[in-house]
């Protein structure tokens, strides 16, 4: 590059940077003057958008321990793409939407998910990072061909009658660390939103709720790092309590290790290291409790059961050997056996 071509090149990425922090001041003050319109229709649409759990249960072939897969090579493909979180989140909604109204078979699944990531980052996205069909093509390591991307977007969008629009759990999240927000807190708050995007439990949840309870989580294992969970607070309701708990667990085990190692990275403040390092805390003060005493010989007195505690049952996201979406076009026959779901190329 030239000298010329250079300091035309620097002097475009100074407009650039000029244009955007001009956007950035407009779109701030409009949220501002409209802030209550807004979180009143953000609240009325986020139940009206949210997939059926009791009809992905009737898929007839896909399983629940399948999806992970799928959102492990979506996450990596959003990485790679340079999105924007809301389109991450946005992306997985619009999947499991579609999942709720048509039978979607094991090889279509991931052309599911890459026609679901194209409409959102076009809906959420900048042009110019928005992939083209060549490039999902090529994420999937030509497993389809490239007009199956357009037929199945065109068949989403049919499907869900051109509702794209849906308040992600980001959203809200903004929303919460507007006047208490840096950097690893908002990271960390994140890295719990997508950590529990892998899991069915959280389905039923509303994503203002889901944001709520990452925050929580998230202020307490940055400000806490004895590895103790301390009492939430009376004031929560009982669905970010009970959000709060099952985060709490699942936190434990990290379901993907395209995720924790997209926030063990700088540009995120490492707070894959710092959940990490949290966890490894909390297990070693849960190993050096005191032994229970033996048991009295008086006749125990019955308690009443607490109805608010809700036992979780996680043995069913354990990995499981079944794969998901074999590389071959549906026109085709697919290689008998095969498992290895394609990673972005």
């Amino acid at each position: 590059m030239s000298p010329a071509e250079s300091t035309t090149y620097s002097a475009k990425q100074l407009r650039d940077a000029r244009l955007e922090d001009i956007e950035r001041r407009q779109v701030a003050k409009m949220e501002d003057e409209y802030r209550d319109e807004i979180a009143a229709h953000q609240k009325a649409m986020e139940m009206t958008t949210v997939p059926d759990v009791n009809m992905m249960d009737l898929q007839p072939e896909l399983e629940w321990h399948m999806r992970p897969y799928l959102l492990d090579f979506l996450v990596e493909s959003h990485l790679s793409l340079r999105l924007q979180p809301q389109t991450l989140f946005l992306a997985v909604n619009l999947i499991d939407r579609y999942c709720s109204r048509r039978v979607v078979f094991k090889k279509h699944y991931q052309l599911v998910g890459c026609a679901a990531l194209w409409i959102a980052a076009k809906y959420e996205d900048k042009k110019d990072r928005v992939p083209t069909v060549r490039e999902l093509k090529v994420m999937c390591c030509d497993a389809y061909e490239e007009d199956m991307f357009v037929q199945m977007e065109g068949h989403v969008l049919s499907t869900l009658e051109w509702t794209i629009g849906h308040p992600t759990v980001d959203t809200f999240l903004r929303q919460i660390l507007r006047c208490n927000c840096y950097p690893s807190l908002e990271h960390l708050a994140l890295y719990l939103c997508e950590i529990s995007l892998f899991h069915k439990s959280f389905l039923g949840f509303a994503p203002s709720v889901i944001a709520s309870a990452a925050h929580i989580v998230a202020q307490h294992i940055l400000m806490n790092r004895t590895g103790v969970f301390t009492h939430v607070s009376a004031a929560t309701s009982p669905d970010v309590a009970h959000c709060v708990s099952l985060l709490s667990q699942y936190i434990l085990h990290p379901p993907s290790q395209s995720l924790q190692k997209k926030y063990s990275s700088s540009s995120f403040s490492q707070v894959a290291l710092i959940l990490q390092d949290f966890v490894v805390r909390q297990q070693h003060s849960i190993s050096t409790l005191p032994p229970t005493p033996p048991p009295s010989s008086e006749s125990p007195v019955p308690q009443q059961l607490d109805r608010n505690v809700v036992m979780v049952d996680v043995s069913s996201f354990r990995e499981s050997a079944a794969y998901i979406t074999p590389p071959c076009s549906p026109d085709e026959p697919c290689p008998e056996g095969y498992q290895q779901l394609p990673t972005p190329c």
